[in-house]
């Protein structure tokens, strides 16, 4: 049976291209979730997961749309192998259910791990370079100017109780979690109550 999964990372994005493709690919049945990658519980996945019988197929528009990781995406398609279930995804040239589609698929693996070494391997050797010279890395602490500015304001606002957090977050168009952090970089002790 040939079995689809969509996702897109967000609400205000569209699955119908996918969805499209995924129908003109022959799927019979579909899997559809709006849930960002980055997060292990996608429900629509697992359900996916659950149905899948020896000699299926899941077709993917993409194989980021799959795996939230390189290594996710491995550790999914290997899952799929011990089933007897193929992959195939529409946009890239990776089609498991033939030899040379499993060659394709673990060539693009060991590529982009090399890739990942790579650049951590650059990143290690530029920071190490940058030390020898006296800088160190990372972001720089403190506020940028604007940000400065709104943290004044918030302080002022915040001390003087008319306002609670909600409020002046909504005046200042932050979020909550910011309006703290500005608070507590102005060294304000922030009161539960308000």
């Amino acid at each position: 049976m040939k079995i689809g999964y969509a996702r897109v990372s967000t609400q205000d994005q569209n699955l119908e291209m996918q969805l499209d493709a995924l129908s003109k690919a022959g799927c019979q049945q579909i899997f559809k979730e709006k849930v960002s990658g980055i997060k292990s519980d996608r429900p629509e996945l697992a359900a996916m997961q659950q149905i899948l019988r020896k000699d299926d197929v899941v077709y993917i528009y993409k194989l980021d749309r799959l795996g939230r990781s390189l290594k996710h995406l491995l550790e999914i398609a290997g899952e799929f192998e011990k089933k007897g279930v193929g992959l195939v995804s529409i946009n890239d040239p990776v089609n498991t259910t033939t030899a040379s589609g499993k060659l394709v698929f673990n060539i693009f693996a060991s590529i982009a791990e090399f890739e990942k070494d790579l650049i951590r391997e650059r990143t290690k050797s530029g920071l190490e370079a940058a030390r020898a010279r006296g800088r160190k890395g990372g972001r720089s602490r403190g506020l940028s100017k604007e940000a400065e500015k709104i943290a004044m304001l918030a302080q002022t606002l915040y001390n003087e109780r008319k306002l609670g957090v909600n409020d002046i977050a909504k005046e200042l168009s932050i979020s909550k979690m910011t309006l703290y952090k500005y608070l507590r970089h102005r060294g304000v002790t922030i009161n539960s109550k308000i």
